[in-house]
């Protein structure tokens, strides 16, 4: 039978060719996808400039007490344990690399250009090398890198303008350096950079050199000992690079849930397009099943047969799929990396795992999807089969049906979770999954609800369409099961397109609506040197016109449960050398922890209490914002944990840092939007940049807004930079980052939806070339080639709308509860006409498809085709 097998290939290539077509691209997506979840995975990020030193000593992101907790702020190292790890064995230097935010601000103040301030004793870590000059060792001397002040004009003995922490300031350029760095680098005295330093007696990262002949895995081992209980990490290798950019932990594990979701979503739909080509192909061939079993051929040969062809098509199309694979996997990061989803540095690392997963799922779709298509041929009895292959009218088993009550029941309970209990913001994560199961309920119903939707559509299309559509709804009801094999391909592309496009629009919607509920600020003000001085504030509230200003800037606040999982009963945590008593009560950095908890994380905005309530829409429920200074905290109802107001909270910064709070307000607050609040001053110093991104205004009663825009505008003379923004400008940036953050989305939803395009072609295709015998005997008793394509048309336009049909009830059961759940309201956010491209698309590529095939299938002589022969 497997030579048999070989044989049979060329004589049904354009199901074979599909089948094929199928199985490539859906290994090459699931390939593609597992890669970027194996580069997730290893998170890894060589290093630049840390790369002189062997061992890095960074702040350990990850929170220590909790499973999946991220700082999303650069946790820094104490100054202090410089000398510590220099007095160990084998160490013949420790260097403190320290970076803070500054500016070149040219004459004039504009072009201003962002730069990264260094403490110069960190260019060995690079190492830069010194091109020109003397090395900055006095007050007020920086080193460029020769990039920069080659694009800036300057060269050694210039004079340079930098904005550091908001205020300008005078620098003498003495040096000119090359290295692997940012161009945009300036190199500072050390003690100017420790006093520029965002958190004082900190630094970001420890390089650790070792004496020749030392073996580094011990001094790795020595410093770990001696950091041991501290919030810190010990790196060597491509870990070094966690330490240069903290965004590689706090965000490059972005990669492993998205690639997972849509790696998952790619493999649900290569085994329902695979299975659903592949087992149209088979059921093309029944009556060639039929006749063999007719002949003698037993029900394991017709098992093996199929078998051994699709296990020849599968082998074939999986090899090559794993060339072009990895290779879609690198382009989707680079396109990640370009958006600015996942950081740069993060490399593509994936192995054969992949490749062997992504040709796994297709070999194990492929030969199940033949088994089941072959099994009914290969049992039933050879007279029953020679009927049921004219007449292909069974399709209903109790295990289809079980499988279909499965999955819509799973598509129901994941639609009422959806709705009713997930936050807003991570509805998404449970109604894709929803999509699929709706998907394969309808789709394992297909024959069932093709005949149902046939019947609704039979009067109206042939009322309209005359004889032809006559014919093709008698072809219709006679072959249900070949129409719900063209139907399918059809539901599942304008389903998917629909509910994943929509879904992000929903959710994007839902954020751009809480912004600007949130949002009473008439002007905005912010900085081109990346910050403004947090003084500024009060500037701007003396100004006549303005009713309110207050300081804008956010991070992230994780309520700390009252006892550490590293505490035991009755012991208090102790209190760290310069900590104030009302931060002692908080749990202690003590490492990563065998007993981990649920640490909830809040979005937090540092603001000026006497302008918060005037500049956004923040209700308070109880207490006052007016006490909102020093280490003190406002909470929304939803995430008080049982404290009162005049509790300590414990809490941990974005950067890391235990501190107790207490609470002086609550405040209410959209469900799953809801933002904690602490004083500017407070939140500002355990940020990575340390800088007020934005101040907002609201105009007195009767202010014009154009007049008061001018009134702070002229307060660049004194601040450089300084930019003046109206509310509808900043809305349309909000948008526009939400846009960005969605778009990674909306690329992997192109390509799963363009697989399940290609499928919806490939379908048609088979379908309409299977009929080309049928064609000519209706061309031999007297119908034309132009009463053959109307036909064809009508029964295209019917397997169109029923997809449509299906589609978008599958789009509502995904988009209902998502949207009541986002928006309170049963109509999903977005431009009604992406929906109408969606049907235009179905409808352009059905009818096509299947008008051109048919044309195709015409051109053979009547007589010829009949016979079989081309």
């Amino acid at each position: 039978m497997i030579r048999i097998a070989l044989r049979t290939l060329r004589f049904h290539r354009i199901g074979f060719l599909a089948s094929f077509i199928a199985m490539f691209l859906g290994a090459m997506i699931v390939v593609g996808c597992g890669g970027l979840l194996e580069t997730g995975i290893h998170d890894a990020a060589p290093p630049h400039r840390l790369a002189a030193a062997p061992i890095v000593v960074s702040g350990d992101q990850l929170h220590p007490d909790t499973r999946n907790g991220v700082f999303p702020e650069r946790v820094p190292v104490a100054l202090s344990l410089v000398d510590g790890i220099r007095s160990i064995p084998g160490v013949s230097a420790a260097v403190p690399d320290v970076s803070f935010p500054a500016a070149l601000v040219p004459g004039g103040g504009h072009g201003i250009q962002q730069t990264t301030g260094r403490d110069w004793s960190a260019a060995q870590l690079s190492p830069y090398a010194l091109d020109q000059g003397s090395a900055p060792t006095g007050s007020s001397q920086v080193a460029l890198d020769s990039r920069l002040a080659a694009s800036a004009g300057l060269r050694i003995g210039s004079g340079v303008a930098l904005d550091v922490h908001g205020g300008t300031r005078q620098f003498t350029v003495t040096a000119l350096v090359s290295g692997p760095g940012d161009a945009a680098t300036v190199f500072f005295a050390d003690a100017d950079a420790m006093d520029f330093a965002v958190r004082p007696d900190t630094a970001d990262a420890i390089g650790v050199f070792t004496t020749p002949g030392s073996d580094p895995g011990q001094v790795r081992g020595a410093i770990s000992a001696l950091v041991a209980g501290e919030q810190v990490d010990v790196l060597v290798g491509d870990e070094r690079g966690r330490a240069e950019d903290p965004a590689v932990v706090t965000h490059g594990k972005n990669l492993i849930p998205l690639a997972a979701v849509f790696g998952g979503l790619s493999v649900m739909v290569t085994v329902f397009v695979v299975a659903g080509t592949l087992g149209l192909s088979i059921q093309q061939r029944r009556r060639e099943m039929a006749l063999l079993r007719a002949t003698g051929a037993t029900p394991g040969q017709l098992r093996r047969l199929i078998l051994g062809e699709t296990m020849l098509v599968a082998l074939i199309a999986t090899a090559l799929a794993c060339y072009p694979g990895p290779r879609l996997g690198r382009q989707l990061l680079a396109a990640f990396v370009h958006g600015g989803v996942v950081p740069a540095g993060i490399v593509y690392r994936a192995g054969a795992v992949p490749m062997f997963v992504g040709a796994g799922v297709a070999l194990l779709t492929a030969l199940g999807a033949a088994w089941i298509a072959g099994r009914r041929a290969a049992l039933t009895r050879p007279i029953e089969a020679l009927a049921e292959a004219a007449l292909q009218r069974r399709w209903f088993s109790w295990v289809r049906l079980l499988f279909a009550v499965l999955c819509l029941a799973g598509g129901t309970a994941l639609a009422l979770v959806t709705a009713l209990v997930m936050d807003p913001r991570k509805a998404g994560s449970t109604a894709t999954p929803g999509a699929m199961l709706w998907v394969a309920g309808f789709g394992l119903l297909g024959p069932g609800l093709s005949k149902v939707i046939t019947a609704l559509l039979r009067r109206p299309l042939a009322a309209f369409t005359g004889f032809s559509g006559q014919l093709a709804m008698l072809n219709a009801k006679a072959r249900s099961i070949r129409l719900s094999g063209a139907v399918m391909p059809v539901m599942l592309a304008t389903g998917l397109a629909t509910s994943l496009i929509y879904l992000q629009t929903t959710q994007a919607g839902g954020d751009d609506r809480a912004f600007t509920d949130n949002l009473r600020a008439d002007l905005v003000l912010t900085s081109a040197t990346g910050g403004l001085p947090p003084a500024l504030v009060d500037t701007v509230q003396q100004l006549p016109g303005v009713a309110a200003a207050s300081a804008l800037t956010s991070s992230s606040l994780f309520l700390e449960p009252a006892q550490s999982p590293a505490q035991s009963p009755g012991q208090s945590p102790a209190q760290s050398p310069g900590q104030s008593p009302a931060q002692s009560p908080a749990p202690q950095a003590a490492g990563k922890h065998d007993r981990k908890v649920d640490v909830p994380d809040l979005p937090v905005f540092g603001v000026s209490p006497q302008g918060v309530a005037g500049t956004t829409s923040i209700q308070v429920l109880s207490g006052s914002l007016d006490d909102l200074s020093g280490d003190t905290v406002a909470l929304p109802t939803a995430d008080l944990g049982g404290h009162r107001l005049g509790d300590l909270v414990p809490t941990r910064l974005g950067d890391g840092t235990p501190v107790s709070l207490r609470l002086v307000a609550t405040v209410s607050a959209r469900r799953g939007y809801e933002t904690a609040l602490v004083p500017a001053p407070l939140l500002l110093g355990h940020t990575t940049s340390g800088l007020l991104p934005q101040i907002l205004v609201r105009g007195a009663a009767g202010q014009d807004t154009a007049q008061l825009s001018r009134r702070l505008s002229a307060l660049a003379g004194s601040t450089p930079g300084l930019r003046v923004v109206s509310r509808d400008q900043v809305t349309a940036a909000h948008q526009d980052s939400d846009n960005t953050q969605a778009w990674m989305a909306y690329l992997l939803v192109v390509m799963v939806i363009g697989y399940a395009a290609i499928a919806l072609v490939n379908t048609q295709v088979m379908a309409t070339a299977e009929r080309r015998g049928e064609f000519s005997l209706q061309r031999l008793i007297g119908a034309t080639r132009g009463q053959v394509l109307r036909m064809t048309t009508v029964e295209s336009l019917l397997v169109a709308l029923a997809g449509l049909l299906l589609g978008t009830l599958v789009a509502a059961a995904t988009l209902v509860p998502l949207s009541l759940n986002i928006l309170g309201s049963p109509i999903p956010a977005g431009p009604v006409w992406i929906f109408l491209v969606v049907v235009v698309a179905a409808l352009a590529l059905t009818l096509s498809t299947t008008l051109l095939s048919t044309a195709v299938a015409l051109r053979v002589r009547p007589a010829l085709a009949v016979a079989g022969r081309d």
